[in-house]
């Protein structure tokens, strides 16, 4: 059973409604069911001309709210629909009355309320009808106004009316649904999806909005890297300030650039609006844990950091400023100075962040490309034509394949990790489920795979921790960020890297299906729906995972194994590359 709240300011013009025939005619034999009073007594007067006569009801329910004053609510009509699911058994009108004096009880607006959908009550609560018109709804109408003079609170009401839903799913048996755990990310309004279709978008901006920024959350290094690429995707950026630092960005807002509002200006979500995980202070918790340095191979932490040095170099024009920037990318950063002049810089050395406790693996920057030493840096921003023309940098095919196989292992360690928590403690997995969403949406950014793509939109659920607390850092989950930040910087694969997308995908699918099951073990059905479904999209509609057709479906890419020529439908010879082959599970 689901609840929708609505508010209101006309009470009589919403009574017309229920009592009407409906848009479609949809509405049959419309009566009250519920009340803050005898619902007899409520019922509208039916004319002699065969119509309703609402003025007596709109004038009870009224009343209370000239008490206030100034202190109404700028709507003061609470209305709530409660539907079932179309496969529960049709209630009763004396069940579906104890279902609205459950949701009136559990929201204190009448606190009192009978359980058993019997008359009277809180006498001071507010006043209120509930009014069937369908088999599986009824819609409850209340004035947000006590008798006793008081405003009632309805802060968090919808979380209210869910607990409530649920308490009447187990009273009769009905379908269960998920709890408001604020695992969901926050849906489209009616009016948002009404104007997608209008426009004819596919999605609603709200989620097209939210899905960019998972999407340039997953891999960042922090704000500077996740605002730029927010800005590179096209959309409007939007910085809060705090009122007491200046300078210091407490929060943002996003929109797209053709979504404007009446006024022709654009529509603005903040990072809270989209989803509870995706405020700034708590994508900065993704971004702070450490010992990136620790979950990489050789030849991926020197691409990393030359990437970024290069990225720094880019920006910079002088010593000071280049520091600066390496700094603000989360790197380690030794100096070499001069030992005839004093305090000169003549060269510099960095390193990824290692935990407490390790010592980090220096790499001098003319190590990681000959034009990144010190010297050549000053000779190229002492040339203005250079200054013009950021000098690319492209990773090689090596690297390229060192990264996938990193972000595979990462997988295939956060499974382990997590599976040796299942029978003792599910709830230590909670950072690696939150992490593996952002590792899902790297490895759908970098392959350009519509079914990883959608692996990640479905998983969506699956990452966050109830009520929107974010769980303590973990050493599975800070890899799976780790293969989240390489997979970024990958781009689409130009380079025959198609086994090694193999074991990335497949260790992928073994790592949802593992949280499937531990979200299961918490009791977190909802979430465990939504890790199911995403492996099935990482399955690709195949009963497992390891079967190369499958997964070379997955990859895009061309089947290795295929003859030159031949068609698509064709099964693979015996003859393999010369190169290394999936593997198809343990031998024996």
């Amino acid at each position: 059973m689901i609840g929708k709240v609505l508010r209101g300011r006309r009470v009589q013009g919403l009574l017309r409604y229920l009592y009407g025939p409906g848009r479609q005619g949809e509405h049959e034999n419309p009566r009250m069911v519920a009340g803050y009073g005898d619902p007899a007594s409520l019922e509208p007067i039916l004319r002699a001309d065969g119509r309703r006569d609402f003025r007596r009801l709109d004038r009870l329910l009224t009343q209370p709210l000239a008490a206030l004053g100034d202190r109404n609510y700028g709507k003061p009509v609470w209305h709530l629909s409660l539907r079932a699911a179309p496969d529960d058994p049709v209630l009763s009108d004396r069940q579906w009355a104890q279902a609205a004096n459950e949701v009136m009880a559990r929201t204190g607006l009448a606190a009192d309320g009978d359980a058993d959908g019997d008359a009277d009550g809180d006498a001071d609560g507010v006043r209120w009808v509930a009014v069937r018109h369908a088999d599986d709804h009824i819609h409850i109408v209340a004035t947000l106004a006590r008798a006793d003079g008081v405003r009632p609170e309805i802060w968090n009401d919808g979380y209210r009316v869910r607990e409530a839903c649920r308490a009447v799913e187990r009273r009769f048996g009905l379908r269960s649904t998920a709890p408001a755990d604020r695992t969901a990310a926050r849906r489209p309004t009616r009016a948002e999806s009404e104007k997608a279709v209008r426009r004819g978008r596919d999605e609603a901006a709200r989620t097209v909005v939210r899905r960019a920024v998972q999407a340039a959350a997953a891999g960042a290094a922090g704000d500077k890297e996740f605002f730029a690429h927010l800005t590179g995707e096209g959309l409007l950026v939007r910085r809060r300030f705090s009122r007491r630092t200046p300078g210091e960005v407490t929060g943002y807002a996003v929109a797209l650039p053709d979504d404007v509002n009446a006024a022709g200006e654009p529509v603005w979500y903040g990072g809270g609006k989209l989803a509870a995980d995706l405020t700034l202070p708590k994508l900065r918790r993704r971004w702070t844990a450490d010992g990136l340095g620790r979950h990489l191979s050789a030849p991926s932490a020197r691409a990393v950091l030359r990437t970024a040095v290069r990225r720094a170099a880019d920006e910079a024009r002088t010593v000071p400023q280049f520091l600066d920037r390496l700094s603000d990318d989360g790197l380690l950063v030794k100096l070499r100075y001069s030992q005839q002049v004093a305090d000169q810089i003549t060269g510099y050395a960095v390193a990824l962040p290692t935990p407490e406790g390790e010592e980090p693996t220096w790499y001098p920057g003319s190590r990681l490309a000959h034009d990144l030493s010190l010297a050549s840096l000053h000779a190229r921003w002492d040339d203005p034509d250079v200054k013009r023309r950021p000098v690319r940098d492209d990773l090689t095919p090596e690297e390229r394949q060192a990264f996938y196989d990193d972000a595979a292992k990462a997988a295939a360690f956060a499974t382990a990790q997590i599976r040796r928590h299942l029978a003792t403690n599910p709830y230590a997995a909670q950072d690696a489920c939150w992490a593996a969403s952002d590792a899902l949406q790297a490895a759908a950014a970098a392959t350009g795979n519509r079914h990883l793509r959608r692996a990640a939109h479905a998983y969506d659920r699956a990452a966050r921790f109830p009520y929107g607390r974010i769980p303590r850092p973990s050493s599975a989950g800070n890899a799976l960020r780790a293969a989240a930040r390489i997979l970024r910087l990958t781009g689409f694969p130009k380079d025959n890297a198609t086994v090694s997308i193999l074991t990335l995908v497949a260790n992928l699918f073994s790592l949802v299906d593992t949280i499937a099951h531990v979200r299961r073990l918490q009791q977190h059905q909802a979430q465990a729906d939504a890790a199911r479904t995403a492996a099935r999209h990482l399955g690709h509609g195949h009963s497992a995972p390891d079967s190369s057709q499958a997964m070379l479906a997955m990859t895009g890419f061309p089947n290795p194994w295929r003859a030159p020529g031949a068609a698509a439908s064709q099964r693979p010879t015996s003859r393999r590359p010369s190169g290394p082959s999936p593997r198809r599970g343990p031998t024996r």
